[in-house]
């Protein structure tokens, strides 16, 4: 076909009207724009003549399944195939019949040789295309609703990848990426909150630790029939927060003789069965605001937690306190025993009697001991946060008196264990942390916040050695083998060797203790971002709170401050300057639920 003006050409994708001819070829665009171009840049598609490209309108009915039924198998051109879809070869039906061509549908080929699609090709694309339409209708109709902040049941699927992102499951999200947000877990935790995916209480700091949130479901052999220590004539006492589900510990005291006894967990629970294996990949119980996710099944807890029958069977250790505060004549028994269920407050009301009174100095004695070998003394507020009924409760947590007193009694167990393990060469997984780089008696709050930064992390060791921190030579944690894998794992090691077995080697008890401290580490961050994400929850709820925080850290802009009511940490910019212990009435600025962030202000 000879190109001449007002002739219509293609150009690329976009139609052209033909203004001259010469070496080169001016073409006028859509929009007025004028182009030169070579003449093998160009299609020829009707000889005009057309003055205007704004001609190029809908020719008018087309009859293109009749067309397409004529040519079945049949090659044509674009002229021909016009005049059966139009019935007229013109600029605009010319243009009409190259978009069919450019459709791909019924047609396909150049404009000098098109063949008519096979009905099944044609059938089978035309149903893609209407599911792609579909489809892109939907995300159209879905991302409005987004936009709006709310969904319909049929959006939850689509949401599941911003949840995969929020649980820091996934990386990316299209749907995040569309909304131009940031494709992070605060982003998409914000964007299920806002539009009702998840409510606006929803914790997902366990899923983002990847630690199970159910109670294990294995099966629970019965306790064995064995010998075990008749202690069921001295007074025991399981002594623990109020609301406890897992009393697993409990204090006697026989003349000079302390008794701690511990649920007999290694009873049930042997090295590399179901139980254990469970139990060592979770490496802790999780304890969130919303209740305990056990790391054994409960049914284990029904049998074996202390004062929950009217006897249980317990391991007991067994120790005689010199004046010195110094344990001898370590003792370590399976035993039956009759507890009786306390809180600490109950406890506290009792210090002055019998046995309590006892059991107390021998604490106070033991602590002085434990203070005179550098055992650091570091009183930080603690608080215990909980969910009841949809309220969150934060009680303050007080150290002193009863729970001192519980403290010191299970710490004689822990180094009983490492003491006795030791002279028998058992291998077990001791508890140690190196001093500090300088070693300090630290006054007010603002120098144990200081002091405590300067503390290493404990460690996890085969061989024994010192506990800084609690400023003890040896120590094994085996007070808490229904909450703890480390606890479990000392119990497997000194019930082997009471029965005369062969205990682990210190390779396997090594590969296991690391394999719990991993999971341990989850369990510990999941419950610490729980708590706050309830901290500030509570917060958000309470937007007049105010309160007292004091000063633990001075800076050239921002102030460290600790609010001892919520035991939270935070920054503070303050118009004045500040001194360390200085104590501020403050009230909430701003809540971040999604960054577990917390801005106060100053008041007055």
């Amino acid at each position: 076909m000879p190109v001449a003006a007002d002739s219509l050409v293609l150009y690329k994708i976009h139609p052209a009207r033909v203004l001259s001819v010469g070496d080169k070829i001016e073409i006028e665009l859509e929009g007025g724009q004028s182009k030169r171009v070579r003449p093998k840049d160009i299609t020829p598609l009707h000889p005009g003549p057309l003055k205007r490209l704004a001609e190029l309108q809908e020719p008018g009915t087309a009859q293109l399944e009749e067309a397409w039924e004529l040519l079945e198998g049949a090659e044509t051109d674009l002229k021909e195939l016009a005049e059966l879809i139009f019935d007229a070869f013109t600029p605009a039906s010319a243009w009409a019949v190259w978009r069919l061509l450019d459709e791909g549908l019924y047609f396909q080929g150049t404009p000098d040789a098109i063949l008519p699609r096979a009905r099944e090709a044609i059938e089978q694309d035309r149903a893609e295309r209407e599911a792609k339409a579909r489809a892109e209708q939907e995300w159209a109709d879905f991302m409005e609703r987004l936009g709006a902040g709310r969904i319909i049941d049929a959006d939850r699927a689509r949401l599941a990848e911003v949840e995969r992102l929020a649980n820091q499951q996934g990386e990316h999200s299209r749907i995040l990426k569309a909304l131009d947000l940031p494709e992070t877990p605060q982003a998409a935790h914000r964007l299920l909150v806002g539009v009702g995916y998840w409510p606006p209480e929803h914790n997902p700091y366990p899923a983002r630790s990847k630690v199970p949130v159910t109670d294990p479901v294995l099966p629970v052999p019965a306790l064995p029939d064995e010998e075990r220590l008749d202690l069921t004539h001295l007074p025991a006492f399981a002594i623990d927060d109020e609301g406890n589900q897992d009393p697993d510990d409990a204090v006697s005291i026989d003349g000079e003789r302390i008794w701690v006894h511990v649920a007999d967990v290694a009873a049930l629970v042997t090295p590399d069965d179901a139980l254990d294996r469970e139990a060592r990949a979770r490496g802790a119980n999780l304890y969130l605001p919303e209740g305990i996710v056990n790391m054994l099944p409960a049914a284990i807890t029904e049998q074996l937690g202390l004062g929950l029958r009217e006897t249980s069977p317990a391991l007991s250790f067994g120790v005689t306190l010199d004046d010195d505060g110094r344990l001898s004549a370590i003792e370590i028994r399976p035993s039956w025993i009759r507890a009786q269920r306390l809180t600490y407050a109950e406890a506290e009301a009792r210090l002055a009697e019998a046995p309590f009174a006892a059991l107390n100095a021998a604490a106070e004695r033991y602590r002085a001991r434990r203070q005179a070998q550098g055992a650091a003394g570091i009183d930080l507020p603690e608080v215990s946060v909980r969910l009841r009924d949809g309220e969150i409760v934060i009680r303050a947590i007080d150290r002193h008196g009863s729970r001192a007193m519980v403290t010191d009694l299970m710490l004689m167990a822990g180094e009983a264990a490492a003491t006795w393990s030791g002279a028998r060469g058992i291998p077990i997984p001791h508890a140690t942390q190196p001093p500090p780089d300088s070693i300090q008696q630290p006054q007010g709050m603002a120098a144990m916040h200081a002091y405590r930064r300067q503390f290493k992390p404990s460690r996890t060791s085969i061989e024994p050695g010192p506990h800084f921190g609690l400023g003890l030579d040896a120590y094994a944690r085996a007070t808490s083998p229904l909450r703890r894998y480390a606890d479990l794992l000392v119990h497997q090691q000194v019930r082997a060797a009471l029965r005369g077995d062969e205990p682990l080697s210190a390779e396997q008890v090594s590969a296991r203790a690391g394999e719990a401290d991993q999971g341990g580490i989850a369990v510990r961050r999941a419950e610490r971002q729980s708590n706050q994400h309830w901290k500030l929850l509570y917060l958000k709820r309470r937007k007049a709170w105010q309160g007292e925080g004091i000063v633990v850290e001075v800076g050239e802009r921002k102030h460290g401050v600790i609010i001892p009511a919520l035991a939270l940490e935070t920054k503070l910019r303050a118009k004045t300057d500040l001194t360390l212990d200085q104590r501020l009435e403050l009230g909430v600025a701003e809540v971040d639920l999604y960054d577990l962030d917390a801005r106060f202000r100053v008041l007055g």
